[in-house]
């Protein structure tokens, strides 16, 4: 099954999967190490067989898809949304801002933004230094989601712990007021990472299959899934020696450090 370009720019790309479906999952590329190029993206099986079409968006660099590029990207994106009754979407930290930067363009019905970013210009989030330097030049006024809300409904799946995606998810929530938070503790960046660990991925996916997914039902699940995570007993870890628990640390850690132990010998 081939893809089939929808937008291919010097900074931006678009390509579909699409086996004759009526309904779109749209998913964006996350924050990457190594920049500066595109990755060829298989299409997500469980969508497709699921009849959904697949339309993967990335940005050659990490700027939050916000560049010279962008409003043609919207319009592209806009042609193509009309053709499905239903359209969906799922994204990671700056896949996440994409999902809500562009949830207009694309009509979205429902979405899921995991660790999501409000915005990268400082004047937006002086509290989050994490991505300033990648901020140099960013157009704030085309990467504003003030001005891009919408009725988009969903859930922002985040850990409040995590000061910095706290406070970004309350200011998105304050935007797209159908989007509801999950708190996920412990969960790290992303949050969603014992879910994964616990092989509940595909669960969380299947929310966006039909109607709105529950955050409450994701924070659920979250906990069920945790006493499996390895990473979240390291965050709790974290946190505990945050508040000067050394000793809760340290037998944390040894838990987060059996369930290591216990994947690698199952894997061996």
């Amino acid at each position: 099954m081939s893809d089939t370009p929808i937008f291919d720019g010097e900074l931006l790309r678009a390509t579909l999967t699409d086996p004759g479906a009526g309904q779109l999952f749209v998913s964006f590329r996350q924050r990457i190490g190594q920049p500066g190029g595109f990755e060829h993206k298989a299409p997500i099986q469980f969508f497709l067989r699921r009849g959904f079409a697949h339309l993967h968006i990335q940005s050659r660099w990490n700027d939050w898809f916000i560049n010279a590029e962008t409003e043609a990207l919207e319009a592209a994106l806009a042609e193509l949304a009309a053709r499905y009754d239903r359209r969906v979407a799922m994204g990671f930290s700056m896949g996440g801002y994409g999902v809500l930067r562009f949830a207009r363009a694309l009509s979205l019905n429902a979405a899921l933004a995991i660790s999501p970013q409000y915005s990268i210009a400082k004047q937006h989030v002086r509290f989050d230094r994490r991505y300033h330097k990648e901020s140099r030049g960013w157009d704030a006024e085309l990467g504003d989601l003030s001005a891009r809300g919408s009725e988009l409904a969903g859930a922002i799946l985040f850990d409040p712990f995590k000061r910095n995606d706290l406070f970004n998810a309350l200011l998105i929530a304050g935007v797209f007021p159908h989007m509801r938070l999950a708190r996920l503790g412990c969960g790290g960046h992303p949050a969603s990472r014992p879910l994964m660990q616990a092989g509940d991925f595909n669960w969380l996916r299947g929310r966006l299959l039909s109607g709105t997914p529950d955050s409450a039902a994701i924070v659920r699940r979250h906990r069920k899934a945790r006493k499996n995570s390895e990473s979240y007993w390291r965050h709790l870890a974290e946190l505990a020696r945050r508040h000067g628990r050394k000793s809760l640390a340290d037998r944390v850690l040894l838990q987060a450090a059996q369930l290591s132990q216990g994947t690698d010998d199952s894997g061996s």
